[in-house]
């Protein structure tokens, strides 16, 4: 196994005022605390004035409130900032915590994988081993909820249930709420045979994960992959709670640009891991995904990949607009989006929107999180942030997404 306490550098990225200070979040441990996150304490020069020069134009061609960054490599940091805003007049910094939404994900699937190596459940498992009542449950793996081949429709793209968000963004959903709404549509392909993403996959494993491990979910993610990495700036917020500081959210999803901050997040994953991170966890977590840090070595390989590859393809009951092609240069592993050789995952939902991405061949991480003004295209804006800074610190292998 190759758990371990040691310090990751990871790369994130969120917009705010370019503020110099600097620094690498470090483990808590009994002895020492964390080390504050702050931006880069030098004169932005190199590879560090190159990635700044990247995310000041994003920011006035997207008109993006804010941009949090941080990019590192093995050597060490290349640069922590913030620009623009987090609210009128309130610097953004790199210490703000915002939701980091599918970056749960990766850790259900880390902690699968560690459950699976402990003995204690195998992929294979039917789900209805350890969820009796859920519709499917016997065709369905947990392997196939980790990797969304479940076939399990996607209850974000149900027409009530977009209504009623864009009504009540303060409503409170539960569990049974949305895996109902997947459960009323038909199962898009036979279980196994193909790729979707599906909300509905990680509602489930949640659960799942909480019956084999034995602890509720909050308590495995914190036990597990939070103290482990030192991640003492990441936290579950079920409610709109957001410890300070904050960075605000805006959006004009429901017509009105407004602030979306304290929407509750509650729909967007399972109880117990919608995450709240700063810039310089998302960097932990990422470089920490990006090198199996949590994971044996075969686990690891199966986080990448364990069976999408080559799945994705659009069908009459699977379209284009949600089988998306999967091929080895770029496919869904276990939680986490592999593509072009880089491994990673890019939130972004209710104004909030980022990208935590690893290059295993280069040893570098970009993490980058954004605000939206009122005139921001829509779409993640921080992957293109990403993308432009991969494109100039690792030329040959760039992120490309599209």
């Amino acid at each position: 196994m190759r758990r371990t306490r040691t310090v990751l550098l990871c790369v994130a990225g969120l917009l705010g005022a370019a503020l110099p200070a600097g620094t690498t979040a470090v483990p808590a441990s009994a002895a020492t605390a964390p080390e504050a996150c702050v931006g880069t304490p030098r004169p932005a020069q190199g590879d560090a004035g190159r990635v700044l020069a990247i995310a000041r134009q994003a920011q006035r061609e997207f008109g993006l409130n804010s941009v949090i960054l941080r990019v590192s490599s093995d050597k060490g940091e290349v640069l922590t900032t913030a620009l623009g805003e987090s609210m009128t007049g309130v610097p953004a910094e790199p210490s703000m915590h915002f939701r980091t939404g599918s970056v749960a994900i990766v850790y259900m699937g880390t902690v699968l994988l560690q459950l699976v190596e402990e003995g204690k459940a195998s992929l294979d498992d039917p789900v209805s081993r350890w969820l009796p009542d859920v519709p499917h449950g016997s065709e369905i793996t947990l392997r196939m909820l980790g990797s969304s081949t479940s076939g399990l429709h996607d209850y974000v793209t149900d027409p009530a249930f977009l209504a009623e968000l864009k009504a009540a963004p303060f409503r409170k959903w539960t569990s049974a709420e949305v895996i109902g709404i997947a459960a009323g549509h038909p199962l898009l392909y036979k279980p196994g045979t193909n790729w979707s993403y599906s909300h509905a996959n990680f509602e489930l494993l949640g659960a799942a994960l909480e019956k084999i491990g034995g602890l509720p979910l909050d308590r495995l993610l914190k036990e597990r992959v939070m103290d482990p990495l030192g991640l003492s700036q990441t936290s579950n917020q079920y409610t709109p709670q957001i410890p300070d500081p904050v960075l605000h959210a805006f959006t004009s999803e429901r017509g009105t640009y407004e602030e979306s901050t304290f929407w509750n997040p509650s729909w967007t994953t399972t109880p117990g891991a919608v995450l709240v991170q700063n810039i310089c966890d998302l960097d932990q977590s990422a470089r920490a995904t990006g090198t199996g840090e949590l994971l044996s070595e075969k686990s690891f390989r199966t986080q990448i990949d364990p069976g999408t590859v080559g799945l994705g393809r659009a069908t009459p009951s699977c379209p284009a607009t949600v089988c998306l092609t999967n091929t080895a240069a770029a496919h869904f592993g276990l939680g986490v989006l592999v593509v072009n050789g880089w491994i990673l995952t890019n939130p972004s939902f209710s104004g909030y929107a980022a990208v935590a991405a690893y290059l295993p061949a280069r040893k570098l991480s970009i993490s980058v999180t954004v605000t939206k003004g009122p005139k921001s295209p829509e779409g993640n804006s921080a992957q293109t942030i990403a993308e432009r800074i991969s494109a100039a610190l690792a030329p040959g292998q760039a992120l490309k997404m599209r």
